[in-house]
C-alpha cells in the first residue's frame, strides 16, 4: 500500500505502536536532574557513535550532567518517547515540531551557513540530465526519507499538491528509507529513480564522503525552511531547560564544542525563534487541504 495513504493512519496509531519500545528503555526519570536523555534519529553518518560520545561528553561537562543519547530510526519513535516523558531533549524535525506543540518546547536551532535554515533537495541519478522538478517523475519509483520529515516527505508531497497532482496516484511506487543518507543509497543503487533529502545531510555527505554522492545530482532545491530544531519535553523544568540551552548555544565558544560542531558540519546553535517555522506551517496547511 502506498506510504502516502498510510501517513495519517500512522499518526493516529503513534502512541500505541510505541509501547514495546518504551517498555524496553532504561532512562532516568524526569526527577533525576543528574541525567539528561537526549533523543536523535539516524541523521548522522558512519562515525555517529564516536561523534555522539564526544557530544555527550562536551554537553555533560558544561551542564554538569550525564548526557545519554538515545537513537531511534524514525521521527515518530523519538516524538513518542518525548511525549511520554522518556526523553528530556531531542533533535526533531520541524514538521512534528509544528504539529505537536503540546509535547515539545523549542530550545535551540542549528546555525547552518549563518542561518537557522535549510533546504530540501530532489536528487536523481547523475545519468538523468532532464529532471528539474518532482512533477516530471510520473510513474517512476520515488524514495521518501520519513513520513514525519519536512524535507523528505512534506516538501515533495506539497509540491505535487500545488501542481494539482494527487500524490498517492502519481508514482509507480514510493517507499520510506527512514534515514536521509539511505535516500542517497536508494538512488545510487537504482532502487529508486529519485528521492527527496535534507539538504544539510546531503551537503555533509558530499563534504565528508564525496564518493557516496558521485553518481547522483541535485535536480532541484526547495525554498529555505526552519532547520530541524532541538526541543525539550514540555514538562522539563525551567532550570534544566535553560542550562541545556546555554550549553548548546555556547558550544561555539570553546574548543571541545567547536570540534563537535565541525564534525556536525554546523556553525553553532542559536536560541529559539519560532517564527522560522512559519513556512513549514504553511506546508502543513497545504497538506491538510490537498489530495493525498
Amino acid at each position: 500500500m502506498s506510504p502516502l495513504r498510510n501517513v495519517r493512519r500512522r499518526q493516529v496509531l503513534r502512541f500505541a505502536l510505541s509501547i514495546p519500545i518504551l517498555s524496553s528503555l532504561k532512562i532516568a526519570s524526569a526527577n533525576d536532574s543528574a541525567t539528561v536523555a537526549f533523543g536523535t534519529t539516524a541523521v548522522f553518518l558512519d562515525d555517529e557513535i564516536n561523534l555522539l560520545d564526544r557530544w555527550s561528553s562536551e554537553l555533560g561537562n558544561v551542564c554538569g550532567a550525564d548526557v545519554r543519547f538515545v537513537q531511534r530510526n524514525s521521527y515518530r519513535e523519538i516524538d513518542d518517547l518525548l511525549a511520554a516523558g522518556r526523553l528530556d531533549v531531542a533533535w526533531v524535525c520541524g514538521f512534528p515540531y509544528v504539529t505537536h506543540p503540546h509535547t515539545m518546547r523549542l530550545m535551540a536551532i542549528p546555525d547552518y551557513g549563518g542561518q537557522p535554515l535549510y533546504r530540501s533537495y530532489l536528487i536523481v541519478p547523475r545519468s538523468d540530465t532532464q529532471t528539474t522538478h518532482i512533477t516530471q517523475l510520473r510513474n517512476r519509483v520515488f524514495a521518501f526519507s520519513d513520513p514525519e520529515s519536512n524535507s523528505g516527505f512534506l516538501v515533495p508531497t506539497t509540491e505535487l499538491i500545488r501542481a494539482g497532482i494527487q500524490p498517492s496516484r502519481f508514482f509507480k511506487k514510493s517507499f520510506f528509507t527512514y534515514a536521509h543518507r539511505k535516500v542517497v543509497d536508494a538512488v545510487t543503487s537504482g532502487l529508486a529513480d529519485a528521492g527527496e533529502i535534507d539538504g544539510y545531510v546531503y551537503d555533509t555527505i558530499e563534504k565528508q564522503y564525496p564518493e557516496r554522492t558521485r553518481n547522483v545530482r541535485v535536480a532541484w532545491r526547495s525554498p529555505q525552511y526552519g532547520f530541524p530544531p532541538i526541543v525539550g519535553r514540555h514538562t522539563l523544568d525551567d532550570e534544566s531547560f535553560v542550562r541545556i540551552q546555554r550549553a548548546l548555544v555556547g558550544m561555539k565558544d570553546h574548543p571541545a564544542g567547536q570540534d563537535v560542531l565541525q564534525r556536525l558540519n554546523l556553525d553553532g546553535f542559536v536560541p529559539d525563534n519560532d517564527k522560522v517555522f512559519d513556512g513549514i506551517r504553511r506546508l502543513v496547511a497545504i497538506l491538510n487541504s490537498g489530495p493525498v
